[in-house]
C-alpha cells in the first residue's frame, strides 16, 4: 500500500486516494471533494475500480483480507433445472428376503395367439436389487439379448417379439447378482441359469396362466424360487459325457440293467414322470420328448438321469407300435446340444436298424424332429 493507491473503507461505505502516512498505523484517505480521513490502515482495502459505493461489511473482531479482483465471494443460486439427486428408498415387502426371478412372456392380444406379438419382461419378485445379463445362444456361441439393473419387486421390460422369432430363442440364459442399497443384507449366490423356450407354448391358449405380476394371463419361466436356482432342462453335452462315462456302467442302455445304486434314481424319475405329450395328425404320432413335457420336476435329477428317462419313453413308444406297420412317428427332441438327438440316432441305427428315420417337415415341427417309419 502507496500513496497515490485507490482504495475503500471496509467499515464504511465510500474510498479514496491515498494521499498520505500517520505513523505505522493510520492512512490519509483523500476523497472526491479534497478531504483527507484518517483511518486505521487494517479498515482500508486496494482496489481498482473508482466506485467506492459499496455496502458495509461487518468486520468487528476480525481482520478482512482483500479479495482478488474477479473472485466470487457468495455462492451462485442453484439453476432451476437441477436434476434432482435424492434416491427414494427401495419398497420392501415381507417375505421379499428370499430371492425369485422368473422371465415373463405376455401375450398382446391373448384371443390371437397365432397372429399376435409378445412382451418378454424379467419379473423381480424380492427385495433385492439386480444387475442381469439376458443371452440368446446361436449355435455353441452366446449373443447379448439385453442387461441392466432391476429394482426390487418390479418387472422390467425386455423386448418385443413375434412367431417368427421364436427359433432364435430356444436356448436362453440368465446371469445375475443380487444387493441392496444403503443397507446390510444376506449375500446370495449369482445367478447362472439356462432355460429351453418351447415355441409349441406361443400357440397354446392354456400354456398362458393367470398370476400374481401382471393382468394378462403369462406364460412365466422360473430361474430362481425362493433362493433355490431352477434345475436347468438344457443338457450341458460335456457334463453329461462325465457323469456318463465315470463309470462304464452307466451307458446309455443302463435303464435295462440297472445296478450300482442307479435303480433308486430311475425309481424317483418314473415317481415325477406325466403321460407323454401324444397327439396325432394325418395319421402321424407326435411324441415331445423334452424334459419340461415329460416330468413334473427335475428336481434332484442328474442330466443323464433325464437323458436316459427321454430314452426310455422312445423305446416304450416305438415298442406300443412295433406291429402298426407304416406308422409314422414324429419325436420332438429340439435343436439345443444335441445330446438327445445324438443318442436317439444311435438308437435307431444299431438297435433299430430296421426302422426308416429321417429329419421331420421343419415346416410342422421346427427345428429338433425326427420322423421314425414302423416297418
Amino acid at each position: 500500500m502507496k500513496i497515490g493507491d485507490k482504495v475503500r473503507f471496509l467499515s464504511d461505505i465510500g474510498g479514496g486516494i491515498i494521499a498520505g502516512f500517520q505513523g505505522k498505523n493510520i492512512v490519509l484517505v483523500e476523497d472526491e471533494d479534497g478531504f483527507q480521513i484518517p483511518t486505521a490502515i487494517n479498515d482500508v482495502v486496494v482496489v481498482t475500480t473508482d466506485d467506492y459505493n459499496i455496502a458495509k461489511v461487518h468486520t468487528e473482531g476480525t481482520t478482512r483480507r482483500p479479495v482478488a479482483p474477479g473472485t466470487k465471494t457468495d455462492p451462485e443460486p442453484e439453476p432451476a433445472d437441477k436434476p434432482v439427486t435424492f434416491r427414494k428408498m427401495a419398497y420392501e415387502r415381507r417375505g421379499g428376503d428370499v430371492l425369485s426371478l422368473y422371465l415373463a412372456f405376455v401375450p398382446i392380444d391373448i384371443k390371437a395367439m397365432t397372429t399376435t406379438r409378445f412382451e418378454a419382461y424379467l419379473v423381480n419378485d424380492s427385495n433385492y436389487y439386480l444387475q442381469y445379463a439376458l443371452l440368446k445362444a446361436e449355435n455353441n456361441t452366446w449373443n447379448l439379448w439385453c442387461n441392466g439393473d432391476a429394482e426390487p419387486n418390479t418387472s422390467v421390460f425386455v423386448d418385443e417379439f413375434g412367431h417368427e422369432d421364436l427359433n432364435d430363442m430356444e436356448r436362453v440364459a440368465i446371469q445375475a447378482f443380487a444387493y441392496k442399497r444403503d443397507k446390510s443384507f444376506q449375500l446370495k449366490p449369482v445367478v447362472n441359469v439356462q432355460l429351453r423356450i418351447d415355441a409349441k407354448k406361443f400357440y397354446k391358449l392354456h400354456a398362458f396362466m393367470e398370476n400374481d405380476f401382471f393382468e394378462t394371463p403369462s406364460l412365466l419361466h422360473n430361474i430362481v424360487v425362493r433362493d433355490e436356482m431352477a434345475k436347468p432342462l438344457v443338457v450341458d453335452a460335456n457334463q453329461l459325457k462325465r457323469e456318463m462315462y465315470a463309470n462304464p456302467e452307466t451307458a446309455i442302455h443302463q435303464t435295462e440293467k440297472p445296478q450300482n445304486g442307479y435303480v433308486r434314481r430311475y425309481d424317483d424319475a418314473q415317481s415325477k414322470g406325466k403321460a407323454p405329450q401324444r397327439t396325432t395328425h394325418d395319421d402321424v404320432v407326435v411324441i415331445d420328448l423334452h424334459a419340461g413335457e415329460l416330468l413334473e420336476t427335475t428336481a434332484g435329477m442328474s442330466a443323464a438321469d433325464i437323458l436316459n428317462y427321454q430314452l426310455e419313453v422312445f423305446r416304450k413308444t416305438l415298442a406300443q407300435y412295433a406291429k402298426k406297420k407304416g406308422q409314422k412317428v414324429v419325436f420332438i427332441h429340439g435343436k439345443g446340444e444335441g445330446v438327445l438327438r445324438q443318442a436317439i440316432i444311435h438308437e435307431l441305427n444299431y438297435k433299430y436298424k430296421q426302422y426308416p428315420h429321417q429329419d421331420a417337415s421343419f415346416r410342422e415341427y421346427g427345428y429338433g424332429a425326427t420322423q421314425v417309419t414302423i416297418k
